[in-house]
């Protein structure tokens, strides 16, 4: 492993990776290697047909998940939308379990029985990917309230999408996370398309993070493809709400690669071949590789031997969902309501 001097201190801060040590360097561009590598498994193994129902990638995404997830504490909660694989990966959960899910297996975080957009783990205070647009702003207003309620320090990052902002679901969740103060983080992954529709023909206002402004919250945007910037806003809004409860909005400009699902691999019917090759000239893992490697936090041999570890646990992954039984039939009727104590 590279060591890193006072030199590649020096240098590191010259390039912006001021704070950036070796470990964390690893940590972030692993973090990005695995959603990936995941990603592009789940949409080989979808075409196998192992994977029913729908699949939403989040490829070109991962450093808002990666970035993020690098300033929660564990008992930090996240909730997020149907194109959730990447940000359950970042908080914490078991790749083998996530990937079972997809497969519709009995091992899987939610027996099997949610699939690729209903990703659930309790035990890393991931509540879930949720299917309806914007549905799930309510509930992390909620978890907010009750943070607040029971006197804790913890925050909740609530990650949608720019189709997001015209629910209302959106403009009432900002509303009550500022009236009431609740440490609310609303993330939005604005990459410019709702499904096919792009955000000029969506929104009479573009510039998303200025709604913050409408309801008296700080408000900022960030760089999307950039895993530091996403690092460092989130950070603030972190310590803002673990303060005095403060919600913020943080608008991430980024950009997915592929198309809005599975069954419009490529989104070639909304947008042009020359966009999306232009965009991926912003490719987050390859930037931030490039940057860490120029600083000298990181070698090639580093940097392959992370490839190399991220290959043989997404490997093992798909083993392990493969291997796993399909849930059985009186499943059907459990977990439907909870129980009163």
């Amino acid at each position: 492993m590279a060591q890193k001097t006072s030199t590649q201190k020096i240098m590191a801060a010259a390039d912006g990776l001021a704070g950036l040590d070796v470990d964390l360097a690893r940590r972030l561009l692993g973090q990005m290697m695995l959603i990936r590598r995941f990603e592009e498994k789940a949409a080989e193994n979808y075409a196998l047909g192992k994977i029913g129902g729908f699949l939403h990638l989040s490829i070109g995404e991962e450093a808002v998940a990666a970035g993020a997830m690098s300033v929660l504490r564990p008992d930090d909660y996240a909730i997020s939308t149907y194109r959730e694989h990447g940000h359950c990966l970042a908080k914490g959960s078991d790749p083998r379990r996530a990937m079972a899910e997809l497969f519709g297996r009995r091992d899987g975080l939610s027996k099997g029985k949610g699939g690729s957009m209903h990703l659930f783990d309790r035990s890393t205070n991931f509540l879930g990917g949720h299917a309806i647009v914007g549905a799930h702003l309510p509930l992390a207003a909620g978890v907010g309230f009750a943070i607040k309620y029971q006197d804790g320090d913890q925050v909740i990052v609530c990650f949608f999408g720019d189709g997001a902002v015209p629910q209302g679901e959106f403009h009432e969740s900002l509303n009550l996370a500022a009236l009431w103060k609740l440490p609310v983080i609303f993330l939005c992954e604005n990459n410019r398309y709702a499904m096919g529709t792009s955000i000029e023909r969506a929104l009479a206002q573009h510039d998303i993070y200025k709604f913050g402004e409408i309801y008296g919250i700080p408000g900022e945007p960030v760089d999307g493809m950039d895993v530091l910037a996403i690092r460092e806003s989130v950070g603030r809004a972190v310590a803002r709400a673990r303060a005095d409860k403060t919600p913020s909005l943080i608008e991430a400009r980024t950009y997915r690669f592929r198309g809005h699902s599975m069954r419009d691999p490529a989104g070639a019917v909304y947008r042009t071949k020359e966009e999306v090759e232009r965009e991926k000239l912003r490719d987050p893992l390859v930037l931030f590789r490039e940057r860490v490697l120029k600083a000298g936090l990181l070698s090639e041999a580093d940097v392959q031997s992370l490839e190399k570890d991220v290959n043989d646990r997404i490997d093992e992954a798909v083993a392990f969902a493969d291997a796993s039984p399909e849930p059985p039939l009186e499943w059907l009727l459990t977990d439907i309501f909870k129980e009163n104590d």
